[in-house]
């Protein structure tokens, strides 16, 4: 991420630098043209920052990771306890994350649509049942899930099942991967 940055900065110093050369020059023409080519520079840079975050997604080591997981919910969250983040595990570059969600409302998760939920119950992930404890103590019996996680930094859908039964879909993502140190 740190390269990634720094290539970034790297970019748009140039296209500073080239945006300030066309102010002092003169004629309006050369100015366009270093406007334009500094605008072309940091399109350029912000491409390759993308492309460098999408290749180190993909070559994350096998191992045990905290990453963000965002939803586009406030029903179907990550626990207040675990400020939006669980564990993600890579092993054999495959991608899962447990999180634990605030209650034991929803009862089942799917990695995929809701009406794909419905006929594919084969792969409708169960809840494990894990113990939050907040920051004033107290503690909590909540659902937990291990959710396949196909890329990171890209949206990707999960149906939940709620109480009620019935299957909702929702867009979820995992980013900012930081290896969990092992204890020893």
């Amino acid at each position: 991420m740190k390269t990634i940055v720094k290539l970034f900065a790297c970019a748009c110093a140039f296209a500073l630098a080239l945006v300030l050369a066309g102010c002092s020059s003169s004629g309006s023409a050369s100015s366009s043209a270093a406007s334009a080519s500094a605008s072309a520079s940091a399109a350029s840079a912000s491409a390759s920052a993308e492309s460098a975050s999408a290749a180190a997604a993909s070559t994350l080591e096998d191992g045990t990771y905290e990453a963000v997981f965002s939803t586009d919910s406030s029903m179907f969250h990550v626990n207040e306890a675990d400020e939006g983040k669980g564990v993600l595990t890579v092993e054999n570059g495959k991608m899962t994350i447990h999180v634990r969600l605030a209650s034991k409302k929803i009862v089942n998760v799917y990695a995929g649509l809701a009406k794909d939920a419905e006929t594919d119950a084969a792969n409708v992930i169960q809840p494990t049942t894990d113990t939050v404890t907040y920051s004033d103590g107290d503690t909590k019996e909540v659902y937990g899930f291990d959710i396949p996680v196909p890329a990171l930094d890209e949206e990707f859908d999960v149906a939940i099942l709620g109480e009620k039964g019935t299957w909702y879909d929702h867009k979820v993502s995992v980013s900012n991967p930081v290896a969990i140190e092992k204890s020893e």
